[in-house]
């Protein structure tokens, strides 16, 4: 039997190394000819990565290999950290590549696979004379936007604050015009366009782009890549998604089962859940707000309450003590709302978003919590905070009518804080909307999550491309 050999390259990144993990395990259920080799890259690696590493079935389909640890100097912008990182990793990507091929044989080289941020090691893969795939963790939609933009700047000269002057913009992957304010910030900020020229410049270097989305979920998007001269040229796309992630292992067992059994004793999709993600945080002010929200709604509600890191610091939100959450919160609101809802730290989000009485879900919208969410058939309220988070908020209420909005413009920029502060009424209104049990969105987001289930199996449009894509990888050797 002719064996395909893949070396994938993770984002060293929680969220982005775990879906690439499953994109991985994803390719080996669906052609046992494939055998990968994940470079790992030591940056912040977590108990929770750890944990899911060691949680993946061993198999010599499936192997891994740490790289050595690389000196980087500090710099006050993560993303140039990251990329100093990738530069001094690739002598040890091509060490690593070379004992591949000449040790034990698992089938030639076929091809690398790379997360989206690290399209540097497309130098690596052509000194080996293999083609890169690069596995993009956003949208279709998301995906031509950066490619558009990326487009207009090399033509045309157009810097980033033109794009801001412009209120509006025609974008090939979408059909409605995109306000300027829903750009990501590496678009339209000077300080990232260099960085967002590099990275961009090298999506459109590879060979072909892996997409965790779906062609029924974002067919305008996917069609456009074939039919939009905008975006003529550019490498194929593989949409295969909808590829979740699971929980960590390492996390408070204790208390997400008293989460679980709190939300068995509710009514059928009466529960709010607020959760912003990994890096998702309030100061105080924005806190209080939103408490007065949920208690004026009268709603049963779980919120995911996490402490901000000062200012300018790259790390995840803390957990609050007890005491330190009678502070934040306006005082006596854990006593009133003692019966109807849970404040917790962190939150076993899938089980949450799985769980019968969870009826809609306040979200930053980021693309894994939105595929999770549009999955198990539970609306999301819009409140993005960063990164592409706008973008995505804009294409789920504007373009496919599978959210509500809260806020569509909300933005905290890494250094600063947020644009303005959210109102309760707004907040308020948002909830009830997301809970309306007979509104247009909740039935639109039931059909999309059949569908969601759908793609992968035999009839579905992610099935049809994977095998698209594993084609194309044994037509390398």
């Amino acid at each position: 039997m002719k064996k395909a050999q893949l070396v994938f390259i993770p984002f060293p990144g929680l969220s982005h190394l775990v879906s690439t993990l499953e994109l991985a395990k994803l390719l080996i259920n669906c052609d046992n000819r494939l055998r990968i080799t994940v470079l790992l890259i030591e940056f912040s690696r977590s108990k929770e990565t750890d944990a899911y590493i060691q949680s993946l079935p061993i198999s010599d389909s499936l192997n891994f290999i740490d790289l050595p640890e690389c000196f980087v100097p500090p710099n006050t912008n993560p993303r140039a950290v990251f990329d100093a990182l990738l530069e001094a990793q690739k002598p040890n990507v091509r060490q690593a590549v070379s004992d591949l091929i000449n040790g034990e044989q698992h089938g030639p080289l076929a091809a690398f696979v790379v997360d989206m941020f690290c399209t540097t090691m497309i130098d690596v893969a052509k000194e080996f004379s293999v083609p890169t795939l690069i596995f993009f963790t956003s949208s279709v939609a998301c995906l031509g936007l950066n490619l558009h933009i990326h487009t207009l700047r090399e033509q045309d000269n157009v810097d980033p604050t033109q794009l801001l002057q412009q209120t509006e913009l025609a974008i090939p992957t979408f059909a409605n015009l995109v306000p300027s304010y829903s750009l990501p910030s590496s678009v339209i900020s000077k300080e990232w366009e260099s960085l967002f020229m590099k990275y961009t410049g090298g999506l459109k270097k590879s060979d072909g782009i892996i997409v965790n989305s779906f062609e029924e979920l974002e067919s305008y998007a996917v069609h456009s890549f074939s039919s939009h001269p905008g975006l003529a040229g550019l490498p194929i796309i593989y949409p295969v998604g909808p590829i979740l992630t699971p929980e960590p292992k390492s996390k408070n067992v204790v208390e997400s089962d008293d989460i679980i059994k709190w939300l068995d004793e509710q009514p059928p999709s009466s529960v709010v859940f607020f959760c912003f993600g990994t890096s998702g945080s309030f100061d105080e002010d924005q806190v209080k707000e939103i408490a007065y929200a949920i208690e004026n709604s009268g709603a049963r509600f779980v919120w995911s309450l996490r402490k901000p890191q000062p200012k300018g610091v790259m790390a995840a939100p803390s957990e609050y003590s007890r005491s330190d959450l009678s502070l934040v919160l306006p005082e006596g609101f854990l006593d009133r709302t003692t019966g109807i809802g849970r404040v917790i730290g962190w939150a076993p989000q899938t089980q949450i978003l799985a769980h019968p009485a969870t009826g809609g879900f306040v979200s930053h919208c980021g693309w894994n919590s939105t595929l999770e969410s549009i999955y198990f058939g539970v609306p999301i309220a819009t409140w993005p905070i960063y990164a592409e988070q706008q973008t995505n908020a804009f294409e789920l209420v504007v373009e496919l009518k599978l959210a509500v909005e809260i806020a569509l413009d909300y933005k905290v920029e890494f250094k600063g804080g947020p644009n303005y502060l959210l109102t309760a009424d707004k907040i308020e209104r948002g909830i009830r909307s997301v809970l309306d049990k007979d509104g247009e969105v909740r039935k639109k987001v039931k059909q999309m999550s059949e569908k969601s289930r759908k793609t992968l199996e035999e009839s579905g449009s992610s099935y049809a491309y994977l095998g698209l894509l594993v084609d194309y990888i044994m037509n390398q050797i």
